[in-house]
């Protein structure tokens, strides 16, 4: 029998700005939160007293301790990912985790393992599939509704690294990873496809670049998305990309395009997407994420508007609202946690989980692999899924 979801307890590590949206999104589920872990105790104590958590641990081994804590969710930085669900896993807790899963594909290929080995639930948050309306498209590609896949294609553009006084950790790669702008948001738009599409990539062909090579470092602590301004800088050589221009080839030959950009001026957070396939074809925009475009060849193009009457059973089971009520990001978490504590409330994993697991995390590591390599030898490069790509093919990563 599954429990309710008043009866499960978790608790958040991180508070920053995604850390308060995994927070809101349980609450709205009725999970019971129980505290949090900060980056420092005065900070996750002031987060705490902001968001209004009830504890603020100290350490992860606190957060452990408490036996009322049975799902932990982790949204600390990328370094700590690794480390962090290791000792989770091995404390016997359910783990909910941002992307990248890791910093490596080795580590990543670790934790699934370890995850496999616990029979815990293992989710990672690539909460863009949660949006209805890409549900619907999962399942009317699956169906049929579009033909064969052969062309997708679209972009992700944002502009809040866009001045070279624009500080993240994510810039740091020792923080953040080798891939930067592919990895905190084409990771998105790349997994996205694959679920939309049903379609794994097998092979990439990329050109990065890093167009503000030096920037200007507050001396405090700086949080993501902020517009505050230091007075106080250092100067700090930029290893990361700050742009991706792909090229893709998926395993039914469909071939696909996509441009990655942190520096896009006036664009907030726009991914867009377009799916062409032998019948019909789909597009979708996350800044107008109620409207789904469909194509057609011989009767008028349509516009869906999200409506549970109107979408297959995944994208009823993702709206919580009825149609003409816009569901927009902070939604998509509440979706994906629904269907995670579902599981959770089970007591397991389902043989066939239908939300992301650390398996389809550790498979967009594999990708972000082949993305590197490509941008170094500056060719076709394969999605290698037979051995896991080793640290060593991340080393050297360079930018023309």
């Amino acid at each position: 029998m599954k429990r309710r979801l008043s009866g499960i307890g978790a608790a958040v590590i991180g508070s920053g700005f995604i850390g308060t949206v995994h927070i809101e999104a349980l609450r709205r589920l009725g999970v019971q939160v129980h505290g949090l872990l900060g980056s420092t105790p005065e900070r996750g104590a002031a987060s705490a007293e902001r968001i209004g958590v009830a504890k603020a641990y100290v350490s992860l081994a606190e957060l452990l301790a408490d036996d009322r804590v049975e799902v932990v969710h982790v949204t600390s930085p990328n370094h700590l990912h690794h480390p962090q669900v290791r000792e989770i896993l091995a404390a016997g807790r359910h783990v909910v985790c941002e992307k990248p899963l890791a910093m490596t594909s080795e580590e990543s290929a670790e934790l699934v393992r370890f995850a496999a080995a616990s029979g815990r639930v293992n989710a990672v948050n690539f909460n863009l599939r949660f949006y209805p309306l890409n549900q619907h498209v999962h399942e009317l590609i699956a169906d049929g509704g579009v033909g064969d896949v052969r062309l997708v294609s679209g972009h992700y553009f944002q502009d809040w690294l866009l001045l070279e006084t624009d500080w993240n950790w994510r810039l740091e790669p020792r923080l953040g990873g080798a891939l930067r702008a592919v990895g905190d948001i084409g990771s998105h738009w790349l997994d996205l496809m694959a679920f939309a599409t049903g379609l794994r990539i097998t092979e990439v062909m990329a050109d990065l670049h890093t167009f503000i090579p030096t920037r200007r470092q507050p001396a405090g602590p700086v949080e993501t998305f902020s517009t505050q301004r230091a007075a106080e800088t250092v100067e700090r050589e930029i290893g990361t990309e700050d742009t991706a221009v792909m090229l893709l080839r998926f395993e039914n030959g469909a071939r696909g395009t996509v441009a990655i950009s942190q520096l896009a001026p006036g664009r907030k957070n726009s991914l867009e997407y377009e799916i062409d396939g032998s019948s019909a074809a789909v597009a979708w925009d996350s800044e107008q994420p109620d409207q789904l475009w469909i194509g057609h060849r011989e009767t008028a193009n349509e516009i869906l508007i999200r409506n549970p009457a109107l979408m297959g059973a995944a994208g009823q089971a993702a709206a919580f609202l009825p149609g003409g009520h816009v569901e927009g990001f902070a939604d998509t978490f509440r979706a994906l946690f629904n269907a995670v504590y579902a599981d959770i409330g089970a007591g397991g994993p389902a043989d066939r989980p239908v939300y992301p697991t650390f398996a389809d995390g550790h498979d967009e590591m594999l990708v972000g692999d082949a993305v590197a390599a490509s941008a170094r030898s500056r060719r076709w490069t394969a999605v290698d899924r037979a051995e896991g790509p080793t640290a060593s093919r991340l080393e050297g990563l360079t930018r023309s």
